[in-house]
């Protein structure tokens, strides 16, 4: 998370982990096609190595934003499910250890007091409260949480960016910690940004450099050509592509049943955070694109549930419009309940008929579900998604097309359903071939 929810957030200076051991029953919840899931080696072939007892994922899995908590525990019941026994453990970045409740309210009065602020002031703030941080809470955070494993896995998600140094130092400490008890390092799925800071690049760099990495990969080829300008001239590992795990959330959460009416999940991103995360110019008219796309959409004879993915900043802009909007849509149009947890973001997302939004992982739960997905442009990351899942044409760029488009364009996409089974199946490979990679270099413990 950016340097608003650690001014922000009232935390508690105690270490936590997370476990996730998958049970037999998680079967249950698999709802891809059944070719999907068959396993991936067969039950007789030759064990390579031992299965790991305990395996840590460094993550942001209880962030506010429910999309990275549904990323994460994707991964660790899939990868449960591949090393029956192994204790999956998520270590989150920030020191949290449970989902939200109210958590981080005010934060975007702290994100738009941060823009005004001048970059050097804005970084050298940052830097200190980080320091402050890591020594007063998430080096013992890290010391806890990676005890006992064999080996650490970093990712997936977002982490290899630079927003006030917020990545560069959590993961730089949380290596280092890697580092003193001797554990090998994999960078799995992970989202790299083209541009960092001088100080965050030296954080990064050096925190891999002096990583014992024994294995790379990144979640697009966006990313893959940023790890390699940023990581050529170094002795860091290339990284492959492995596709993110959140695409394997119809394995791993039930499917909600859709009721009689075409329903549309609108996502709602604040234009603050759009501009907050991007270059600035893609949240300039969303508050006067809402609610014109939300008309266009009830004109198109869709009913509308207006949701967020659980950023705090998101839900208090939606609050504070969604009487307005819904009066000037003149149509069937209803506020989700706030979700609690990534399951509540999975069931709604699968009860629909099409999602809208920005946020990257609503869509790649839509589509893991076969839920046509629009996506609205601001991050490179989204349209890397929809590249990879030949989706390019349904996304729309919000600064340039007109909302009255919106109702016509969500149709197009409905009547263009996704066929999610054959990316759904390289995930569960990428997955295997991380856990095999595991075995391989998890340090003994004794």
């Amino acid at each position: 998370m950016h340097l608003a929810n650690l001014l922000l957030r009232p935390g508690k200076f105690n270490s936590a982990v997370t476990t996730i051991v998958e049970a037999p029953e998680q079967t249950r919840l698999m709802t891809a096609p059944s070719h999907v899931i068959r396993p991936l080696v067969p039950a007789d072939a030759p064990c390579p190595a031992p299965i790991p007892r305990r395996i840590a994922l460094l993550n942001v899995k209880f962030s506010p934003n429910l999309g990275d908590g549904l990323l994460c525990e994707c991964l660790e019941k899939e990868l449960a499910h591949a090393l029956p026994g192994c204790e999956v453990m998520s270590v989150d970045l920030a020191g949290r250890q449970a989902y939200p409740s109210g958590h981080g309210r005010g934060r975007g009065m702290v994100m738009a007091l941060l823009e005004r602020c001048p970059a050097v002031l804005r970084r050298l703030a940052a830097w200190a409260i980080l320091r402050l941080l890591l020594a007063i809470r998430l080096h013992r955070h890290f010391r806890a949480g990676l005890a006992g494993a064999e080996i650490v896995v970093l990712g997936g998600g977002n982490l290899f960016t630079d927003a006030d140094l917020n990545f560069p130092m959590k993961i730089a400490g949380a290596l280092a910690q890697a580092r003193r008890s001797r554990l090998p390092v994999a960078v799995y799925a992970i989202g790299v940004s083209k541009r960092w800071s001088p100080h965050g690049a030296k954080l990064f760099i050096r925190a891999l450099r002096r990583s014992r990495l024994v294995w790379a990969c990144v979640r697009d080829q966006g990313s893959s050509d940023s790890w390699r300008a940023h990581f050529q001239d170094h002795p860091v590992r290339p990284a492959n592509i492995a596709v993110d795990p959140g695409v394997l959330a119809s394995l791993h959460y039930p499917r909600a049943t859709r009721g009689t009416g075409t329903r549309i999940g609108l996502c709602i991103t604040d234009p603050l955070a759009v501009r907050y995360h991007s270059d600035g110019s893609s949240g300039g008219n969303l508050d006067a694109w809402y609610p014109e796309a939300l008309r266009s959409l009830v004109q198109q004879g869709f009913e509308v549930a207006l949701f967020t993915n659980g950023s705090p900043e998101d839900r208090e802009y939606l609050y504070r419009h969604f009487h307005a909007w819904i009066r000037y849509a003149k149509g069937p149009v209803a506020l989700a309940p706030s979700f609690a947890t990534p399951a509540d973001l999975a069931g709604f997302v699968s009860g629909c008929d099409a999602i809208i939004g920005h946020r990257m992982h609503a869509c790649i739960a839509a589509y893991s579900f076969g839920v046509p997905a629009v996506g609205l442009r601001w991050d490179v990351k989204l349209d890397s998604f929809f590249q990879l899942s030949g989706r390019t044409t349904h996304m729309i760029d919000p600064a340039v097309e007109a909302p009255t488009h919106l109702g016509r364009r969500t149709a197009a996409a409905i009547a263009d359903r996704p066929d999610p089974a054959p990316l759904i199946a390289r995930a569960r490979a990428d997955v295997a071939t991380l856990a095999a990679m595991l075995r391989r270099h998890a340090k003994a413990v004794a």
